[in-house]
């Protein structure tokens, strides 16, 4: 069993322009990192992160109805785009969304008539003269503020948020049902997606994952645990029971074992910055769909496929369960996901070559090269691989991101968070 740690990082998230990067973690913080400018004398410092703000987004709470008590683990964190000073973002644990607001103050307000210098109240009867207050300038600081708190809408745990392209509603999905919220109500929302059976024995799959198309805002996804998608349209009818599109791929009958069902569970599901894909995450692989093609993925990827001969030892150790994410780089073209051993992976769509990468204290030295990791599954062991038998599975990557049109990566493992960058001559 893992111990508890409240630093354990559980979600990691570029803002639209890549100059923030938020991560969330199990004790309910949200540290916000914020691009350092490139100055003039120090180029090669291209852009460094510093932390911008940290702030207590969530806290345990406990359900006296149900006698359960609620994590302040940040599940997902999801950015709004910046419409003025100010960012805004939305995170959340198990039961409730907050959105947050993220502004700078560098000038504070003195010379008040009816307060002294403390923030008292003064007599009026000892006011002589009108002061016109001014502002000064004071050192920089930086307020997280809640704006609105989304609760008491899910019975079961939330395991994703998206924004939709219109920017006034958002989704939260659980494992049984998904709303829709707008973002000026907070104590009502539509339910979308309700896969609840009248009887819980009769209950087959669970939702993984939900994500609204980039551009058409009226079009969404959601996956399963049985490993298919589905595409629902809201301009068809208010509850989305029936999907309009079905992505299933046909199970292998040579494959088939005691395990197949358990690691075809989607864990992650992102459309392409295009919308024109759909890429899933399952234990094993990571597929790409086109939305055009429901019968079949036009691609699939091997994360770690020398761990199918080990199901058996990951399922008694719980790790069978893991829940894998997965992105995109900002022109859709390699698509990166986490594995174990601190190892991550990343795949060129266009040239088909695939590189695994290690993120550790001992190779992540300030502009250190990553060199390519491989893992031997049996026979003779090369200088460089790394045996199968020797992967530390307690050390995983489930949370990535990367910055929407740089290649820039950040990579959470446990309580470390790693930013990569591509190598500037």
């Amino acid at each position: 069993m893992n111990e508890y740690r409240a630093d354990i990082i559980s979600t990691v998230e570029f803002n639209h322009t890549g100059e923030l990067l938020a991560t969330g973690d199990k004790g309910g913080r949200v540290v916000i990192f914020q691009r350092e400018q490139e100055s003039k004398n120090q180029v090669h410092r291209r852009g460094e992160y510093n932390v911008y703000s940290t702030f207590q987004s969530h806290e345990p709470e406990f359900d006296y109805l149900k006698s359960l008590e609620i994590e302040e683990k940040i599940n997902k964190i999801r950015w709004l785009p910046q419409q003025n000073a100010a960012y805004f973002l939305l995170s959340t644990n198990d039961k409730t969304v907050k959105l947050w607001k993220v502004s700078e103050r560098d000038k504070r307000p003195e010379g008040y008539n009816l307060k002294d210098e403390e923030g008292r109240l003064r007599d009026p009867a000892t006011i002589t003269t009108l002061r016109v207050p001014v502002l000064r300038p004071m050192d920089l600081m930086v307020e997280a503020t809640p704006r609105r708190v989304f609760a008491n809408a899910h019975t079961y745990h939330i395991n994703s948020i998206s924004v939709n392209s219109d920017y006034e509603t958002y989704m939260s999905a659980d494992d049984l049902r998904i709303n829709l919220w707008n973002f000026e109500i907070t104590n009502q929302s539509f339910n979308i997606v309700d896969i609840k059976p009248a009887n819980m024995e009769e209950l087959t799959e669970v939702i993984t994952a939900a994500e609204f198309h980039p551009h058409h805002c009226n079009s969404f996804v959601y996956s399963s645990s049985k490993g298919t998608i589905r595409l629902c349209d809201m301009r068809a009818s208010a509850l989305c029971d029936r999907h309009s599109k079905f992505f299933e791929e046909p199970e292998d009958p040579s494959n088939r074992s005691f395990f197949s069902e358990i690691i075809s569970s989607i864990s992650d599901v992102k459309f392409s910055h295009s919308g024109r894909y759909i890429m899933t995450r399952d234990y094993l692989t990571v597929k790409v769909w086109d939305l055009n093609m429901e019968n079949r993925p036009i691609e699939t990827y091997q994360v770690h496929d020398y761990l199918r001969s080990k199901l058996c030892s990951l399922y008694e150790n719980d790790c069978i369960f893991d829940k894998f994410e997965c992105v995109w780089n900002g022109s859709d073209s390699v698509i990166m996901t986490g594995s174990y051993n601190n190892f991550f992976r990343m795949f060129d769509r266009n040239t088909k070559r695939d590189v695994t990468l290690e993120a550790s204290r001992e190779n992540s030295k300030p502009r250190a090269i990553l060199k390519p990791r491989k893992v031997c599954v049996g026979g003779k062991r090369r200088k460089d691989e790394i045996s199968v038998d020797s992967l530390d599975f307690s050390k995983k990557i489930l949370h990535t991101a990367w910055h929407p049109s740089e290649n820039i990566i950040a990579v959470a493992a446990t309580n470390n968070l790693y930013i990569f960058q591509d190598k500037v001559n």
